[in-house]
């Protein structure tokens, strides 16, 4: 695990002493432990602990070994519309798998023999920081972690051939997620980022989380409503309109497509399609 200031990296293991192995341990261990843990690692950076440059990494997922992933369906009305799905009930809710995981640069395999209809979603991704249960619309935000980029690729014709979404969206890498985890305090307003894709060289979706249908806050509300969310779930919020089934014609990823997702406070979360 690496934490990141200015585009430049440091191990924590190289910083301090009984370093979390990765980001789901250091949240397990507890806000106030977790508290001591970054002020000790701001400690040796201010000390002068060497770094490298964040462009010479190679990216895993930024979220690591999720206690659960957690996706919210149609939270943005011209999202629902132009896939022509009812958004007027409760949030829908689906299940990704834990082997759909990857991250920023990385190769994406496209399964042609099952769809050659794979699309593109930008959504901004929230991590559980504290066992959250029953919570208010007003005290969500203060369980939350952090946030990152997600991207939830879709083999849309298995979307509406099966009566569940999660296998159409659990192929293995079919969850980017990265570059980063940016810590809550550096997003008080999640509703405030900006959202977006850009497909070959294309900006295909451009849209505020402002238009959110269910804001951030009342995701975690609901959702931890006799349902306890554990430490490290992480929560995709949804995508904003302009999803590649819905273009004339349609734009699906494809043998050598580079798609980028970004959340302005975050990063850019890009990926290289490979058709298999």
């Amino acid at each position: 695990m690496a934490v990141v200031v200015n585009d430049e990296a440091a191990f924590v293991d190289d910083l301090i002493a009984d370093a979390p192995r990765d980001l789901q341990e250091l949240i397990s261990r507890g806000p106030e432990v977790r508290k001591a843990l970054i002020a000790e690692i701001g400690t040796a950076l201010e000390a002068g602990a060497s770094t490298q440059p964040v462009a010479d990494l190679h990216f895993g997922s930024a979220v690591q070994r999720p206690p659960i992933i957690l996706a919210v369906g149609l939270n943005y009305s011209e999202h629902a519309s132009e896939l022509s799905l009812d958004n007027n009930s409760e949030p829908v809710l689906f299940a990704l798998f834990p082997n759909s995981l990857t991250g920023h640069k990385r190769t994406v395999e496209l399964p042609t023999r099952l769809s050659e209809e794979v699309d593109y979603e930008a959504e901004l991704g929230v991590i559980i920081g504290t066992e959250a249960k029953n919570v208010s619309v007003e005290d969500a935000l203060d369980y939350v972690f952090g946030y990152t980029v997600v991207n939830d690729i879709t083999a849309r014709n298995l979307q509406f051939q099966e009566p569940q979404w999660c296998r159409c969206k659990s192929f293995d890498g079919f969850t980017p997620t990265g570059p980063v985890v940016v810590t809550s305090d550096e997003i008080p307003d999640p509703q405030q980022t900006w959202i977006r894709t850009v497909v070959n060289g294309v900006t295909v979706q451009d849209s505020s989380a402002s238009n959110m249908i269910r804001s951030v806050a009342q995701l975690v509300s609901s959702l931890s409503q006799e349902t306890t969310l554990k430490p490290g779930t992480l929560i995709s919020t949804g995508s904003p309109g302009g999803a590649g089934r819905s273009r004339k014609p349609p734009l699906y990823l494809g043998d050598g497509t580079v798609v980028t997702v970004s959340v302005d406070a975050i990063g850019e979360l890009t990926s290289h399609c490979v058709a298999i």
